[in-house]
This record gives C-alpha cells, sequence and structure tokens, in this order.
C-alpha cells in the first residue's frame, strides 16, 4: 500500500509543478519531501492518503485521470470532424502502399483522379469512425491502477499513449473497424475503390493494387488517435491545462 501511494503522490507532483513551472532542482526537492511525507502518512501518520499541499494522493491521481480525459475530448473533437484527417497533414491518410507504387501507371492510364476521390474517401471514413473511440480510451484511464500511474510517472512524455496503445488497441480494433467499414460504405470509399480497380485490371501486365480497405483504414485511423494523444499528454505534463473542472482546479490551479 506504502508502494502505490508513493507512485500516485509522485506522479501527481510531478505533474503539478511542471504544470506551474518549477525549476528542476525545486521538482526534485518537492518530490523528495512527498516521499518522505507519504510514507510518513502510511506508517501511521496523522492524516493517512495525504500529500503535499493538502491534497490526497486519491484526489490527485484523480486530477491525472481527468487532465487525461481532457485532453482525450480535445483529440476527439479535433479528428471526428470535417477535415480531421484529410486536411492535416500530420495525420492525412494516404492511399494505400500498393497503390502509391502503381501511381506512375495510374496517371498514365488516366486514373489519378480516381485514386485521389480513393484518398479523401478514406479520411472522411476515419473523421466519422473517429468519436467512437472515445469511451474506450475513457475506460482505459478509470481502469488505471496506481502501478500503471507510477509507469506513466517514471516513463517518456508519451507513457500514458503507450499505456493506452496496450490495454486498449485490441478493443479499438475490434469497436472502429466496422464502424469504419460502414463510413467507407457511407461515403462511398468502397465504390471508389471497386470502381478504379475494375478500371485498372483492365489493362494487361499491371501489378495488383488490392488492399483490404477497412484493414488499412481501421490502422490509420487509431495512429491518428495516438499521434495527438501522445501530443496532448506532453502538453498536459509541460503546459499550464485548461482548468475546465473543479478537479483540475483543485490539484493544478495556481
Amino acid at each position: 500500500m506504502m508502494k502505490k501511494m508513493t507512485a500516485a503522490a509522485l506522479m501527481g507532483t510531478f505533474l503539478a509543478l511542471a504544470m506551474t513551472g518549477s525549476s528542476a532542482a525545486g521538482l526534485l526537492d518537492k518530490i523528495q519531501k512527498t516521499i518522505t511525507d507519504t510514507t510518513s502518512s502510511a506508517t501511521g501518520g496523522s492524516s493517512s492518503g495525504a500529500t503535499t499541499n493538502g491534497l490526497s494522493t486519491e484526489q490527485i491521481t484523480e486530477g491525472l485521470k481527468e487532465a487525461l480525459r481532457v485532453g482525450t475530448e480535445t483529440v476527439v473533437e479535433q479528428i471526428g470532424t470535417v477535415d480531421g484527417y484529410n486536411g492535416d497533414p500530420a495525420i492525412h491518410i494516404p492511399l494505400p502502399e500498393k497503390m502509391q507504387q502503381a501511381q506512375e501507371l495510374l496517371r498514365k492510364f488516366g486514373l489519378s483522379g480516381m485514386a485521389d476521390e480513393v484518398e479523401e474517401r478514406l479520411n472522411r471514413g476515419a473523421e466519422a469512425a473517429a468519436p467512437k473511440t472515445k469511451e474506450i480510451i475513457y475506460n482505459a484511464i478509470s481502469s488505471m491502477t496506481l502501478e500503471d500511474a507510477q509507469s506513466i510517472y517514471s516513463g517518456p512524455d508519451d507513457a500514458a499513449t503507450q499505456y493506452f496503445r496496450k490495454v486498449s488497441t485490441a478493443e479499438l480494433t475490434e469497436t472502429v473497424r466496422p464502424v469504419v467499414e460502414q463510413s467507407l460504405q457511407d461515403v462511398g470509399a468502397i465504390t471508389a475503390y471497386d470502381n478504379l480497380v475494375s478500371q485498372y485490371k483492365t489493362y494487361p501486365l499491371v501489378p495488383d493494387i488490392q488492399t483490404d480497405l477497412t484493414e488499412y483504414a481501421t490502422e490509420m485511423t487509431l495512429e491518428g488517435l495516438f499521434h495527438y494523444l501522445a501530443e496532448q499528454e506532453a502538453a498536459i505534463r509541460k503546459d499550464p491545462i485548461k482548468q475546465t473542472t473543479e478537479i483540475l482546479k483543485t490539484v493544478f490551479g495556481n
């Protein structure tokens, strides 16, 4: 129990101090004080679960979780809108690799316009599917243990995102794939793709360009999500957070 309390306290102190711009030296001093205070509480001190600044480990841990929830909501709102993928060079979904390799042939045969249409509709499908990821990430945040928190605290700037990848990729894929498939149907990506492949195959001796479009779009949709979750996590660690809830104001307020 003492180890769990210390992990949460360390993590909370790190985040709170990072957001208020404390120096590295001051941060280390206060982390050491947190270790001492939390250890004292766990071994019979006057206020079990208390940490520095009068905050409990539960408050600090909930503050981290809420910060990650806010970050997730920001990301999903950003990518789950028109041009969230298509207009963003960082996560824009290109044509599948086999099509990219055959682009010169596509241009030669006058099919480049059809290929461009497939690419745009792939991105529209991802934009339509992205909002379905939010609840799954929320569940992963809610299930985070204090041991998970310790790993996130001591890890790199994207440690929480790596945690999300590990615990939720399978569920995200299972949930998002049928949504992506339906989205690709709805926006006409499957039809555009089938038309392109059908036209392309009328030419002799051309290399195969067929791809599982749903699997590809699902993978790329999740890559875009994780890309911006990592950015949000780094910002949470380093910058003042927009304090939109009471727990954030309590834990991270100046």
